[in-house]
C-alpha cells in the first residue's frame, strides 16, 4: 500500500478545492488534489446563472456596495448566517470576480447606451452609463435589492472552472483523478490526511498531509430528484462525520430550486427569471404576484419553491403525461436573447424535453438543489474540533448561508472561500507547531481499517441490494424530508432511515471485482449516505420552527426565542445508528443586523428577547457616527477586517464613489 506525502491535501477538484490549492501553492506549499472525476468535469461546471459581487457597474446595480450585499445575504439566510463570515465574503467577492477576469473568464460586459430589458413582464429600455462601458455586467437574481450577479451567458460555472483548472495547471498542482477519499487519518484531535481508493484499480493509498481540505460539494443525491450531479453524494462530509470528532452543522437546511425541468430535475438557471422570465400555472396565469406582490418570481428561492408547491396543491398545476407541474415562460425574452445569454437552457430544453423555449413553455417543478449544511468550520475554514481539517464551498458550513442561500452566492462562495481558506491553510502550515511527525502505525492502521471495511462489504453474504437500498433512502428523503415537513412524517422518516442504515450493513454483492466495481462503490457509499440522511432528518425533526428552507407545517413561525442557533451533529462511534445533536447558539448582541422581518409573508416570527436591546444599540451607533460614514458605522457595530488575510483587507473600487 502506497503512502504519498504532501503539505496540503485537497479532497475535491471543483472551484473551491482548486482555488484553495492555488492559494496554498503560491505561498510555497506542496499541494495535491484528489478528484472523483477529471477536474474540468467537476459539478462546478454546472453553475449557470452567475456569481454575486457588488461591482455596481450596470445601471440597475447603481448604489450597490458591501452593505447592501451583506443585508441581502443575512436576510436571505433568515438570520441563520455567521454575520462576520458574511462580511468577509461580501468584501472579497468583488476582488474574486476581478481576479477571475484577469485570469481570462469572459464575463459579459456593459455596453453604454440604450438596452432592452424585461422587468416585471414588461419590456423597458435602460440607459447604461458611458463610464461603465466595457466593465463587468450584472443580471438580476432572487432576493437582492440590486442587479449584482456577474455572468458568462448561462455558462458561468463552466467558464470559471476551465479558467481555474488552467491556473492550477500553470501552478503545477497535481490532480489525482478517479480517486475517492474514503477515510480520514486522524488521532488525538488532529487530522493527518486521508485514505483514498483508486476507482479504476481498487487500490488504496494513504495521503499524509499537514492540512487536509474537503471541498467535495453537496449531498443532493440523498434525494430522488435533484439538480446535483451523480457524484454529489456527500462523501466528503460523511468521512468527516465518521471520525466521531468533526462536527457537521445545519444539516436540516436543504434548498430546493424552483426551476428544475420536469420530470428530470435538471436545472434551468435562475437567470431565466432574473432576465425577465415568468412562472405560469396550468391556466397560464402568472401566479407569483398573488403570493409575493413585491418580489414576485424573484423572491428568495425557498419562498418561490414553497409558493409553487402550494399552488399545485390548490389544483392549479398543469397536467401532462408526466404528472403535475408548472410552466416557466421565457418566450417574452426573444430568440436572440435566449440564444446568446441562455444558450445552455435552450440546449437542455431541446435535448431533454424536445421543447424550443423561444416558442414553447418549459415544464418545471422544484427539485433539491443545495446543501447549506456541511462540515462546521470557523471563519478560517478549519474544523473547530479536528485540527488540521479544513473545508470550503458547499461541503462546509462556514456559515455564510444560514438556512437559505441566495442564488449566485454559492458559486461566489466557492472562489471567495477558496481565496481565504487557501491563505489560512498556508498560515496553518507556516506555523512550526503544526509540523507533523505521523506514526507509521497510525497510517498503517487506517489503511488496514479501510481495507477491512471494503473486504467485509465484498465478502458479505447478505441479501440486500446496494442500488435498492439507495433508492429506498432517496424515496424517504423526497417524500418526508422535502420542501414541506411535519412531525409525523419526520418521525416516520427517522425510523425508516434507521432501518435503511441497518439494511446497508447487510448488502451482498454479485460481483467481487477488485477494480472498477459500481456495485461495491454503491455499497460503501450508501452506508455513509444513510448517516448523512439521518443527520438531515433528525435535525429537521428536532427543530420545531420554520426558518429559511426548513419549513415545518406544524410549526410555521420562525422562533428566535428558542431556535436562533445552529444544529451540530456528530456520529459517536461506528456502532451507532443515530447522530448526536447539540446547539450552537447565535449571539444577538454581536450581530450587525439584528433579527427582524425577512421581507416575505406575514410579520409573525417569535422575537429573541435580546433583539430590541441590540436593535436600539445599532440605531444609536448609526445615528451617532460622525458624517454617517458607512465604514465607521460598520466597524463600530461589528469589526471584521482583522479576520481577513492581510492581502484581502483593502476596499473595493466602484464608478460612483471611487475607492470603497
Amino acid at each position: 500500500m502506497e503512502i504519498v506525502y504532501t503539505d496540503v491535501l485537497i479532497v475535491g477538484g471543483g472551484l473551491a478545492g482548486l482555488r484553495v490549492g492555488i492559494g496554498a501553492k503560491r505561498r510555497g506549499h506542496d499541494v495535491l488534489v484528489l478528484s472523483l472525476v477529471p477536474e474540468k468535469r467537476s459539478h462546478s461546471a454546472a453553475a449557470q446563472g452567475g456569481m454575486q459581487a457588488s461591482l455596481a457597474n450596470a445601471v440597475r446595480g447603481a448604489g450597490d456596495n458591501e452593505d447592501v450585499h451583506f443585508e441581502d445575504t443575512v436576510r436571505g439566510s433568515d438570520w441563520g448566517a455567521d454575520q462576520a463570515v458574511v462580511r468577509m465574503f461580501v468584501n472579497t467577492a468583488p476582488k474574486a470576480v476581478r481576479e477571475l477576469a484577469a485570469w481570462g473568464v469572459p464575463w459579459n460586459r456593459v455596453r453604454s447606451g440604450p438596452r432592452d430589458a424585461i422587468i416585471n413582464g414588461e419590456r423597458v429600455t435602460l440607459e447604461e452609463r458611458e463610464a461603465a462601458h466595457g466593465l463587468i455586467d450584472a443580471r438580476d437574481f432572487g432576493g437582492t435589492k440590486k442587479w449584482r450577479t456577474s455572468y458568462v451567458s448561462d455558462g458561468t460555472g463552466h467558464s470559471m472552472l476551465y479558467t481555474m483548472s488552467d491556473q492550477a495547471l500553470a501552478e503545477r498542482i497535481p490532480v489525482h483523478d478517479r480517486m475517492e477519499a474514503i477515510q480520514l487519518i486522524h488521532a488525538d484531535g488532529r487530522c493527518y490526511g486521508a485514505v483514498a481508493r483508486d476507482l479504476a484499480t481498487g487500490e488504496l493509498k494513504a495521503y499524509v498531509a499537514r492540512a487536509t481540505c474537503i471541498a467535495t460539494g453537496g449531498f443532493g443525491r440523498l434525494y430522488r430528484v435533484t439538480t446535483n450531479a451523480v457524484i454529489n453524494q456527500g462523501i466528503g462530509a460523511a468521512i468527516a462525520l465518521e471520525t466521531g470528532v468533526a462536527e457537521l452543522g445545519n444539516m436540516e437546511a436543504v434548498q430546493f430550486h424552483p426551476t428544475g425541468i420536469f420530470p428530470a430535475g435538471i436545472l434551468v438557471t435562475e437567470g431565466c427569471r432574473g432576465d425577465g422570465g415568468l412562472l405560469l400555472d396550468g391556466n397560464e396565469h402568472r401566479f407569483m404576484p398573488d403570493y409575493e406582490p413585491e418580489k414576485k418570481e424573484l423572491a428568495s428561492r425557498d419562498v418561490v419553491s414553497r409558493r409553487m408547491e402550494e399552488h399545485i396543491a390548490k389544483g392549479f398545476g398543469a397536467r401532462t403525461r408526466f404528472g403535475e407541474h408548472l410552466w416557466l415562460d421565457i418566450r417574452l425574452l426573444g430568440r436572440r436573447h435566449i440564444e446568446s445569454k441562455l444558450r445552455e437552457v435552450m440546449e437542455i430544453c431541446r435535448f431533454f424535453l424536445g421543447v424550443d423555449p423561444a416558442k414553447e413553455l418549459i415544464p418545471v417543478r422544484p427539485a433539491q438543489h443545495y446543501s447549506m449544511g456541511g462540515i462546521r468550520t470557523d471563519h478560517r475554514g478549519e474544523s473547530r474540533t479536528l485540527a488540521g481539517l479544513f473545508a470550503a464551498g458547499e461541503a462546509a458550513c462556514w456559515d455564510m448561508h444560514g438556512f437559505n442561500r441566495l442564488g449566485g452566492n454559492s458559486v461566489a462562495e466557492t472562489v471567495v472561500a477558496g481565496m481565504l481558506v487557501g491563505e489560512f491553510i498556508a498560515d496553518f502550515c507556516d506555523e512550526p507547531d503544526n509540523r507533523i511527525a505521523v506514526p507509521t502505525a497510525l497510517v498503517d492502521d487506517t489503511l488496514r481499517s479501510a481495507a477491512d471495511r471494503l473486504r467485509a462489504i465484498a465478502g458479505n453474504e447478505g441479501s440486500e441490494n446496494a442500488f435498492e437500498v439507495t433508492a429506498a433512502m432517496q424515496q424517504v428523503m423526497t417524500d418526508k424530508v422535502g420542501i414541506f415537513r411535519n412531525g409525523a412524517d419526520l418521525e416516520a422518516a427517522v425510523a425508516e432511515l434507521t432501518a435503511i442504515h441497518r439494511r446497508s450493513l447487510k448488502i451482498g454483492l454479485s460481483s467481487q471485482a477488485r477494480g472498477a466495481n459500481p456495485e461495491l462503490d454503491a455499497a460503501y457509499r450508501v452506508q455513509m449516505m444513510s448517516k448523512l440522511a439521518l443527520c438531515v432528518a433528525t435535525g429537521a425533526l428536532r427543530r420545531t420552527e420554520s426558518r429559511g428552507a426548513h419549513y415545518r407545517e406544524d410549526y410555521p413561525q420562525r422562533n428566535d426565542r428558542v431556535w436562533l442557533s445552529r444544529t451540530l451533529a456528530v456520529w459517536p462511534n461506528a456502532a451507532a445508528t443515530a447522530p448526536e445533536l447539540s446547539d450552537e447558539t447565535l449571539d444577538v448582541h454581536s450581530m450587525e443586523l439584528p433579527p427582524g422581518w425577512r421581507g416575505y409573508g406575514a410579520r409573525d416570527h417569535i422575537e429573541h428577547p435580546d433583539t430590541p436591546d441590540r436593535t436600539a444599540k445599532v440605531e444609536a451607533v448609526t445615528a451617532g457616527t460622525e458624517h454617517n460614514d458607512r465604514f465607521a458605522v460598520q466597524d463600530a457595530l461589528m469589526p471584521y477586517t482583522h479576520l481577513l488575510p492581510e492581502r484581502y483587507r483593502g476596499r473595493n473600487e466602484r464608478i460612483e464613489d471611487g475607492k470603497q
